[in-house]
Order: C-alpha cells, then sequence, then structure tokens
C-alpha cells in the first residue's frame, strides 16, 4: 500500500510533509502526508501537464466542493485544499480501510448482514449527495472503502451536479463500464437513479465476486448494460427482488435511497459487528502500518542527481507506547490515525477511473532457508489484486512488472520492494527485454494511438511519446503483443472509440509500428472473430501468433513475415481447453512452436507443418515449455506428471516418477526449467521434479500461476489472483 518516494517528488507541500506514495496515474500522485501536528493525511497533486488547462482546474475544484458535500461520515474528510495553486492539491483523512475489491478478494463474497449494512450505509452516501444535487457517475468496488465505521464514497473526479453537462467532454472519464447505468452508458444524462443502478451492481459484486453484467471489452459491457438481464446468481435470495429492481432499465422504477435505507437494514447495531473477521483484521494492520513506516526515498538515475535534491531521512521506529497512543487503539477498530485515499489515479485518457490503487502489501522477507518437505522458504512475498490473471509478468530491464486488475505495478526482483506503478490496461502493456511500453487512446474525438516508452526503473516516459492518427488506441480498440527488434506489434483497429459494439467489431488489423521513427512499419487488415490475438513471439524473421478461434474450438496458430506483416501459415488445432489457458508466451525454438493437447505437436516454423507428434490421443498434455533442446510437458495418465521428450524429434527421454503424495497438475500453468529441477505447477503449489532422480522432491505453496525467471536467472516470480511472491531457482 505505501511506496517509496521517488527521487523527484517533493519534500512538503504547503505545510504537509510527504511520508510516502500511494499510487501515481494519468491525473496526478497521491501521498500518504503528515501535518506539522502529527495528523496523517492523504493528499493529492495533481500533473503539471494538466495544472496548465483551465476546464480541468475546474473539475478539480468541482472535486473538491463534491468531497465537501459527502462529509466526513460517508467519505474522506476534506482537511486542506488550494485547487488554485500552480499544482493544484487536495488533503483529506486517510481512511483505515480496504476499498471494497480488496476486502472481497481478500475473504470472499460478504455474507448477507455485511451486506444489508454495507447498502443501507451507502444509500445514506448518496442521499446526502443527490440532497445537493450531486451525482457521483462512477460509483463502484475500488471507489468504496470498508472501514470499522461503515464505508465511504470516494473519487468524486467525474461528479458534476445534477442536469449539468458542461464539463463532459473536458473529463478523461466518463465512467466504468461495468458498473455503468445504461442511460449513462447510451451517452445520456446520468440522473440520481444512475447511482442507484451502479450501488447495485456494487452489492452484487459484494455478494457474488463478479459484477452483475460480468467482464470483457468495454464495448461488451456497455451493450450488457444497455441490454442484457443482470447475472443475479449468488445473491442472496431476499435481496433478489431489490437488487432486480435497482437494475431497472427504467430509471423512475428504480427505488430512492430512502427506500433503500429503509428496506436494507433496520440501523441496529455497530457496522464494525457486522464486518467479516479477515476485513477487521486488516482495517487493524493498516492502522498499524501507517505508523510503522519509514519514510524513504529511491536515489535518483545514475547521472541524474541535482545539487540540493530533497533527501528523505527514515524515520526513528515509532515506539509500541507511542504507537498504541497515536493510532494503536485503531487496533480495535478506532480510524485513530485519520486519512483518505483518494485514488483518482486514473490512467491516462481511459473511462475507467481506477479508484483505490492496488492496495498491495509491502513484500514479507522470509529468513526461514527451507520448509519441513525441503521447499525453499519464500525469498520475498507480498499480495496482489488480479482476478482476471490477464498476463504473465514483464522483465524489463532488471526489474518485474505485474499488469493487474487496476493497475501495472513494477517491483525490484530483489526483495520485492515496489517501485512505481501507474494505472495503465494490462493489455495495453509490452517489453522488449529494456523497456516497458504503453498505449492509450482517446475516449472523445477522433481516433490516435498513443505509444510511450517507459523507463522500468521509474516509470518515467524514456522516448518521446509515439502518436499515430486514425486508430482506436483505446483499451477496447488496441492490445499490444510483443516488442522486438525496435519495432511494437500490435492488434489495433481503424477509426475512433464508438459506443455501438458492432462499429467495434470493424476495422481490426495488425500493426508494427517503428520504435526509433515513430511511423506505422506495416499494417495487416483481418477479421474481427471475437477473439484478439494474446499469445505472439518474434522467432528470426517472423511473428509467431496464438490465439483461440471466435468459436472457441480451436487454437489458431499462424506465422507472419516481420517485413510486410504477410501471413505465411495458418494451422488451426481442436483444442477447447486453449480458452483457459494462462497467458504467456509460446513454447518456441528456432525450428518448432511446441502445442499441448489430446498430442503434444511440434509444428515447423517454416511451413507450420507436423515436424513430429506424441501422444496416441487418449492422454492430454497440458502447456510445455522448451530449454536445451528439451520439451517439458505435464501429462494427464495413471501416474500424472512431467514428461520430458527431445525437442528435434520427439523422443521420450523420460517420465516423472510418483512421489509418494498426490499432487495434482495444473496443466494449464507452463514449467519452468532449471538446472537441478523442472518446476510442475500443482494444484496449491509449484513441484519442483528433480532432473536426475526423475521425481518431485518438494512442493512450494502458492496460489502463483504464472512464473517468470528473473534477469540474473537467481529466482522464480509467482503471480497470482491474491498474491506475489519469489523463490530461488536451482
Amino acid at each position: 500500500m505505501l511506496s517509496p518516494l521517488t527521487h523527484d517528488d517533493p519534500a512538503a507541500v504547503a505545510t504537509y510533509r510527504l511520508i510516502a506514495r500511494l499510487g501515481s496515474g494519468g491525473m496526478g500522485t497521491v501521498y500518504l502526508a503528515r501535518t506539522p501536528g502529527g495528523r496523517t493525511v492523504a493528499l493529492k497533486t495533481v500533473h503539471a501537464r494538466l495544472a496548465t488547462d483551465p476546464a480541468f482546474r475546474a473539475r478539480f475544484r468541482l472535486e473538491t466542493d463534491a468531497a465537501r458535500i459527502i462529509g466526513a461520515r460517508h467519505g474522506a474528510a476534506v482537511v486542506d485544499a488550494d485547487p488554485l495553486a500552480e499544482t493544484p492539491w487536495l488533503a483529506t483523512e486517510y481512511v483505515l480501510g480496504p476499498p471494497l475489491d480488496d476486502a472481497v478478494a481478500l475473504g470472499g463474497p460478504l455474507p448477507e448482514p455485511t451486506l444489508r449494512a454495507l447498502g443501507a450505509a451507502l444509500s445514506g452516501a448518496l442521499a446526502q449527495l443527490h440532497s445537493s444535487d450531486v451525482v457521483h457517475r462512477d460509483l463502484k468496488p475500488s471507489n468504496v472503502l470498508v472501514t470499522a465505521y461503515g464505508p465511504k464514497i470516494i473519487d468524486f473526479g467525474i461528479a458534476r451536479a445534477a442536469g449539468d453537462d458542461h464539463l463532459t467532454r473536458t473529463g478523461a472519464a466518463a465512467g466504468t463500464p461495468a458498473f455503468m447505468s445504461p442511460e449513462q452508458a447510451s451517452g445520456q444524462e446520468h440522473p440520481p437513479a444512475g447511482d442507484v443502478f451502479a450501488l447495485a451492481g456494487v452489492l452484487v459484486f459484494a455478494a457474488t465476486g463478479h459484477g452483475p453484467f460480468g467482464t470483457g471489452s468495454a464495448a461488451d459491457l456497455l451493450y450488457r448494460v444497455r441490454y442484457a438481464e443482470p447475472d443475479l446468481s449468488g445473491v442472496p435470495e431476499a435481496l433478489l427482488p431489490l437488487l432486480t429492481a435497482c437494475l431497472s432499465k427504467d430509471p423512475a422504477a428504480r427505488p430512492t435511497t430512502g427506500t433503500l435505507v429503509e428496506r436494507l437494514h433496520d440501523g441496529h447495531g455497530e457496522f464494525a459487528d457486522h464486518l467479516p473477521p479477515l476485513v477487521l483484521t486488516d482495517i487493524a494492520r493498516r492502522a498499524t502500518d501507517v505508523w510503522l513506516h519509514a519514510p524513504h526515498r529511491l536515489p535518483a538515475p545514475a547521472g541524474s542527481a541535482e545539487p540540493g535534491a530533497a533527501e528523505t531521512v527514515a524515520a526513528a521506529p515509532v515506539s509500541r507506547r507511542r504507537l498504541f497512543s497515536l493510532g494503536g487503539a485503531a487496533l480495535l477498530g478506532v480510524a485513530g490515525a485519520g486519512g483518505g485515499v483518494w485514488a483518482w489515479l486514473g490512467s491516462q485518457d481511459t473511462p475507467q477511473a481506477t479508484g483505490a490503487t492496488p492496495t498491495a502489501t509491502g513484500p514479507t522477507a522470509v529468513p526461514a532457508p527451507t520448509s519441513a518437505d525441503g521447499s525453499p522458504k519464500a525469498l520475498w512475498q507480498g499480495t496482489s489484486l488480479d482476478r482476471e490473471e490477464a498476463t504473465t509478468q514483464l522483465l524489463a530491464g532488471d526489474v518485474v512488472g505485474f499488469a493487474e486488475t487496476v493497475a501495472f505495478r513494477v517491483l525490484d526482483p530483489k526483495d520485492g520492494r515496489a517501485l512505481w506503478e501507474d494505472a495503465l490496461d494490462p493489455r495495453q502493456v509490452s517489453s522488449d527485454g529494456t523497456n516497458f511500453y504503453a498505449s492509450a487512446g482517446s475516449y472523445e474525438g477522433p481516433g490516435e494511438l498513443r505509444v510511450r516508452t517507459l523507463d522500468p526503473r521509474t516509470g518515467d516516459d524514456a522516448a518521446r511519446q509515439i502518436v499515430l492518427k486514425g486508430f482506436d488506441g483505446t483499451n477496447s480498440g488496441t492490445e499490444l503483443l510483443t516488442v522486438s527488434g525496435g519495432v511494437l506489434y500490435a492488434a489495433s483497429r481503424l477509426g475512433k472509440k464508438e459506443i455501438d459494439s458492432d462499429a467495434n467489431e470493424r476495422g481490426w488489423h495488425l500493426l508494427a509500428v517503428d520504435l526509433r521513427t515513430g511511423k506505422e512499419a506495416w499494417r495487416q487488415a483481418y477479421e474481427w472473430d471475437g477473439v484478439r490475438p494474446w499469445l505472439s513471439q518474434v522467432v528470426g524473421d517472423r511473428l509467431i501468433l496464438g490465439k483461440n478461434s471466435g468459436d472457441l474450438e480451436y487454437f489458431v496458430v499462424q506465422a507472419r513475415d516481420l517485413r510486410d506483416g504477410r501471413q505465411l501459415w495458418e494451422r488451426r488445432i481442436a483444442l477447447k481447453d486453449s480458452q483457459s489457458y494462462k497467458p504467456g508466451q509460446l513454447a518456441i525454438d528456432e525450428r518448432h512452436v511446441y502445442i499441448g493437447g489430446d498430442r503434444l505437436r511440434a509444428l515447423r516454423l517454416t511451413d507450420g507443418g507436423t515436424a513430429w507428434q506424441y501422444g496416441s490421443g487418449s492422454t492430454y498434455f497440458g502447456l510445455p515449455a522448451v530449454a536445451r533442446d528439451v520439451v517439458y510437458v505435464q501429462e494427464q495418465r495413471d501416474s500424472p506428471g512431467i514428461v520430458l521428450l527431445s525437442a528435434d524429434k520427439g523422443v521420450l527421454r523420460w517420465t516423472e516418477r510418483a512421489a509418494g503424495r498426490a499432487l495434482t497438475p495444473e496443466y494449464l500453468s507452463v514449467p519452468v526449467v532449471g538446472d537441478k529441477y523442472v518446476y510442475a505447477p500443482v494444484r496449491g503449489g509449484l513441484s519442483a521434479v528433480d532432473l536426475e532422480l526423475h521425481s518431485s522432491a518438494w512442493v512450494f505453496p502458492t496460489d502463483a500461476s504464472r512464473y517468470v525467471v528473473d534477469k540474473e536467472r537467481t529466482r522464480i516470480i509467482g503471480a497470482g489472483k491474491t498474491s506475489v511472491t519469489a523463490i530461488p531457482i536451482a
């Protein structure tokens, strides 16, 4: 949750001393700060490039006013603000509590008593906001913070007076598709009843772990919000009639906030009494972390230090007595430290203003060398929020990047320390091993695709931004595939961002962008089938792509000429399970691409023909890995486990021996190859199969499903839905 200050962060803003970063995005940076008297606050500053825009300053003033209207009971109390400063800033209380989506990820769907208390409190908060003729317009789980005293609504970056559309065109966000009202999704006015619709979506998510209209591209979500019936499976039966009414397509048919308060909860008992133990524990942890955090500033990149640069010296640890007197009472549910995380860190010009930043905790070092079965303890571990698991970790320079649900986080693989984060869509980030690359586009006006080159350790722009006119660069119109040899490869559609889902299915192209010249190298049209390319790799003079077919019955592999994008060959392999593959690189060497399924196949890179295949069709092969002329793959058989075959002809080398304990392979995750072990993903962990003894030596327990090896080949870095971790590789 707390990240170090960067070398160019100020030491203070006005009278507020900066302690740590809470997050940074396309619009600004949020800091943990303290007043001269010791009060902890969340302080938000606006990026300099936006501070010069009068319309943006007007939106910032409106956000401040909306935060004051909702007040301390239902929101993060405004402590101070200066929207007219050269760098506008806003200081609010620092709220001790996780965002609702983190709370659900931590302990699972909330029980009915918690849902009722949560819904009634949020209805009261909206009623107060609406009584002043203000609508929120972006209510979603990440914009609801759960405290011991009740939920608080945050992020009023796109709030506005009811009936006022004056600032609509100036905003970089128009809401979050998964929780928009039908009228908002149609580009119409979002009335107070629109907030009621969004509130119902938030409660469905809290009750089930999924939104009422599923997941997918923005275009798909907007279509379902407008025309489809909500998915209420998992919602407590007693709440179905009320939430169904709230999700009516007709705003006039939705209940009022007053009706919701009356029907959801009787008002008896403290809010904390209704919270699950895990959520209460997390609130207590946050209260402690605020006071135990020692301020730290990252050094300037080599050669860039400036005389007189601000220094932040680590503070002396707070004594236990001091901790208890200042904030330790929060361990019992008292929000003594104060503070409101204004996660207004929206991505650049995307409609999914991120709300709360990822609240992944700092890494936890584990000193013990091994556990009982001989498996190594984690070198470091931390939490994450990555429900979709849409991408595998990206390596650049000497760091590792995690594209998670609400942000792109970059960690130092040596100790797991967070270096920076940004609100980037997972499918709009790629790497060439040296830098990270991010794409974005405008949601209003003519289409354009913007490509940024990001320094791996700071996230700063490392080269001038590339702008290609005529492409929809938004997260529903562009997906970065890979970067190699100074060329970025992407799937992008011609045109501008469209609300109409049918329009978003036309004009798709594979695109190559020369990063040195900033010009388009080539484009090749392809027919949209509902599935964008999601695996890609450059080998020699070819771009190899793999994806599901539109009917999800086949895995499609194709090769394209790097010079002009011309398709050289395509193979379709019957493989329904490929739709569930964990994302990552294809298994490719200089001769073949290797595909699992009912058989293990080696396809020639020259023409796509089958060089060899292994298996009779009666078993199943998972995702393979290839290294040192050997293919490693998990086979489903009487005694399932790793199989090794020669990469040139598919000759069996050996199969894994039973280890005397039940291991269930995770066939849809890729093994990791070391010198002493091949690491096989299994249910609940990572099994180290000894390459000499041919059996599992130990299992490292983890929920990780995707693994990479750091640049120095000393660590395996794993990522799952809720955790990140590193273990030594042998």
